[in-house]
């Protein structure tokens, strides 16, 4: 017999979706909210394991580089403010087909529900503000 209860998983909406807020540590998208931060990718909106920009590795990007043929443009929106990539990181990712532009949160959402809107071929991370 299968346990009962809250089954922990990714975040996951099957679609593409602009996102309604942001703060709190969180996002809200598609009638639903979802705490920590997301990618926002052509196969859906998922759960995304950074919590700062510190914790930006190229593991983290695995997800976005299976999609890499399906976008044009990765908006990364790093918190409160904008934070650089490292220099190694930003290499792999642009040798990799990936073209990243790195800014706050906030204009990272705006950017994005625009492209969006425009049903332009974007996708990205969001990294939740606090």
């Amino acid at each position: 017999m299968a346990p009962r209860g809250i089954i922990i998983r990714d975040a996951h909406y099957p679609d593409r979706a602009q996102i309604e807020a942001y703060g709190d540590g969180g996002f809200r998208f598609a009638g639903m909210s979802h705490r920590g931060a997301i990618l926002a990718l052509p196969s859906g909106i998922h759960g995304w394991t950074p919590v700062t920009a510190a914790d930006l590795d190229r593991e983290a990007f695995t997800r976005v580089l299976e999609t890499v043929d399906a976008i044009d443009l990765f908006l990364l929106g790093t918190g409160e403010r904008m934070v650089p990539l490292p220099g190694d990181l930003a290499w792999h990712l642009r040798g990799a087909g990936l073209r990243v532009e790195t800014m706050s949160t906030g204009a990272a959402v705006r950017t994005y529900n625009v492209m969006l809107a425009e049903e332009r071929p974007v996708a990205a991370g969001f990294l939740p503000v606090f």
